[in-house]
């Protein structure tokens, strides 16, 4: 696993996305867990990113957010061949606004930064809504696998040079 550089790039900081502080953990977990939430009573669990450690994931430099107050965040993690989207929040009230928008042109601009070729992640199969967007934006449906109590689709993005 590569380690994210801690500089924010010209492209995010027009975009108005810069890497969470410490500050921000208290509204990246407020985020995360308002976007999440109400896909509880659907998948039947928890989704994922609502038990993530967000302390640690803001402290390692993996967490970007925009808006003042938060309003949108990602959290990514680089490896060697690729950039994974482990998870992307907008608050409710601010779908509809573009914030999912720059933040997925963000994680291809991220990507292409650190010169990896692709973007991947996954979503649970039952939240059909990811299913026409992702694919809007680029991605292509690779599989569909269980783990544990999750049945997520795997996506990736190739990215252009």
């Amino acid at each position: 696993m590569d380690q994210i550089p801690t500089g924010a790039s010209d492209a995010s900081t027009r975009a108005g996305i810069r890497r969470a502080r410490g500050s921000d953990t208290a509204a990246v977990k407020a985020v995360t867990d308002a976007a999440y939430r109400p896909y509880i009573e659907r998948i039947g669990v928890v989704p994922k990113p609502m038990e993530a450690d967000h302390a640690a994931d803001v402290a390692a430099g993996r967490v970007f957010v925009t808006g003042e107050p938060v309003t949108g965040l990602v959290v990514v993690e680089a490896h060697e061949d690729h950039l994974f989207l482990e998870s992307i929040a907008v608050r409710p009230e601010a779908h509809g606004q573009g914030v999912g928008r720059r933040l997925l042109d963000f994680v291809d601009a991220h990507a292409r930064e650190l010169g990896l070729p692709e973007v991947r992640l996954c979503t649970n199969a039952l939240m059909w809504e990811n299913q026409r967007i992702y694919p809007r934006f680029g991605y292509e449906l690779l599989e569909r696998r269980v783990d544990g109590p999750y049945d997520r689709l795997h996506y990736r993005k190739r990215l252009a040079p």
